[in-house]
């Protein structure tokens, strides 16, 4: 919105003209509306008794320490996350009301998911399916609308390996249309299997919210590079016109992020709940798909595959052998049994995400 009330005045305006300035500005604006509203906001949450539900399957020290916490903070960085972004943005990008939809939409999914375990003071909340059928519906609309109107190509590039492509609408020429609405297919699967991988990541104080800092700072770069004609060409990575106001709204997310956990770091004041978790995976999987950068999601958020792939060995090897491989997953939960303090494994996490977005950037220079 600032870009297009005052950059026509040109003179000393024509800095809105920089994506680097107004990135800037968005992390602050958006971390600064965070650190503001959270004390109100959490103070609210405990007078309407809007707390988390502890799972009593879960660690004791869960329901010693954590009882009586406020839960759906989400909803406060989310709405800092849309206006920040929609204010430092160009509202002309198409791509950036794509990110900022499907990021409130799958936060939305989680609200009502909180809601419900409030209002019946239970850990069930919104079933599994029509959590799973309202994030495909979201997704395949935004991604469907992305395909036909040109926003997006059905290529999936590899990294690590220069020119090295995938084209869903070429792998067979008698039937490039419905091969292309593949690739569609595909991107839903990564938004909704990064939406509830950050969901199953949100167990520890800090422990989503770090991670995801780390993985939208690290998609900010490969926004802006991936946007800006030479930077691209040099690097050998997809050029997509318009990527770079993408890195808007991932600074965005980094400063909301941090807003956030300045209340969130252990131990907690308040929790993200469903509506901060699966709206945070939602954006960042369209950051991966928009960006053309689909295979490094995994590897930007290792933390949030390495849970999702203990859950996953623990629920097949228990049905398959009767046996656990974890003493609980996810893979946190296991360390805690283990007798490791909980502020110990979120550092140590964060650093491992740390290190896998230096990797992830790495690959830059390696194609």
């Amino acid at each position: 919105m600032i870009y297009h009330l005052l950059l026509p005045m040109g003179g000393a305006f024509n800095v809105f003209r920089y994506i680097t300035f107004r990135g800037a500005c968005a992390m602050v604006t958006s971390l600064s509306i965070c650190y503001l509203v959270y004390p109100t906001f959490i103070g609210w949450l405990r007078a309407k008794r809007m707390e988390q539900i502890i799972r009593t399957d879960g660690p004791s020290e869960h329901i010693e320490n954590k009882v009586g916490t406020p839960t759906m903070g989400g909803a406060v960085f989310h709405l800092g996350i849309a206006l920040t972004t929609l204010l430092w943005a160009r509202l002309d990008e198409p791509r950036v009301w794509m990110v900022v939809i499907v990021t409130l939409g799958y936060a939305l999914i989680g609200f009502v998911d909180d809601w419900k375990k409030v209002m019946e003071r239970s850990s069930d909340g919104l079933a599994g399916r029509w959590k799973l059928f309202w994030q495909f519906l979201i997704g395949a609309s935004v991604l469907g609308y992305a395909y036909q109107a040109g926003l997006m190509d059905a290529r999936f590039h590899i990294p690590f390996l220069k020119h090295a492509v995938i084209d869903f609408a070429a792998l067979y020429p008698g039937a490039p249309a419905l091969l292309g609405w593949s690739y569609v297919a595909f991107g839903v699967f990564i938004l909704m299997g990064t939406s509830n991988a950050v969901n199953l990541t949100d167990g520890l104080d800090g422990l989503a919210i770090g991670s995801t800092i780390t993985s939208a700072g690290t998609f900010a770069v490969l926004a802006y590079v991936a946007g800006h004609t030479e930077f691209a060409a040099y690097l050998n990575i997809p050029h997509v016109d318009g990527a770079g106001e993408l890195s808007i709204f991932a600074l965005a997310m980094v400063g909301a992020g941090l807003g956030f956990l300045w209340y969130n770091c252990y131990p907690a004041q308040i929790f993200m709940g469903d509506v901060g978790s699966l709206g945070l995976g939602g954006g960042l999987g369209m950051l991966a798909v928009l960006t053309k950068h689909e295979l490094l999601l995994a590897l930007v958020g290792g933390i949030f595959v390495l849970e999702t792939l203990s859950v996953m060995i623990q629920v097949f090897v228990y049905k398959r052998f009767k046996r656990r491989v974890f003493l609980m997953a996810p893979i946190h939960h296991h360390y805690e049994k283990q007798g490791w303090s909980e502020p110990k494994i979120i550092v140590r996490f964060w650093i491992i995400s740390a290190l896998l977005a230096l990797v992830a950037l790495s690959t830059l220079k390696l194609r």
